[in-house]
């Protein structure tokens, strides 16, 4: 699996630079884990009714996003499921291909 198209150029990889910092890298990679938490989450939360005495109903409703997102970020910053871990190893691996343009892009073993 390789984490960019063939066609993609290699600048593309890294729009800020040659080499970004892993402490950026690995921001992306762990934002990038809150938004597939969230996208889990999400049905999960939409299950739960807001009617009764105390429910939001619409307001509920209309925050709720906001609140699966956050606790999603938690989630992540906590430790997460180990998504971060795998998708920053990705970056740095193409980071590295990036800085040295005349070896070929790296594959992941499958």
């Amino acid at each position: 699996m390789t984490l960019t198209p063939p066609t993609m150029p290699r600048a593309a990889l890294a729009p800020h630079g040659p080499a970004a910092t892993h402490g950026t890298t690995r921001r992306v990679a762990q934002e990038f884990e809150a938004q597939a938490i969230a996208a889990m989450f999400q049905p999960v939360f939409a299950a739960i009714p807001t009617d009764g005495p105390f429910g939001g109903r619409q307001a509920e409703a209309q925050w709720r996003p906001m609140l699966v997102d956050a606790i999603a970020r938690d989630i992540a910053r906590a430790g997460g499921f180990g998504i971060a871990d795998a998708v920053h190893r990705e970056l740095l691996r193409a980071q590295e291909a990036v800085a040295a343009p005349d070896t070929p892009m790296p594959e992941t073993p499958r």
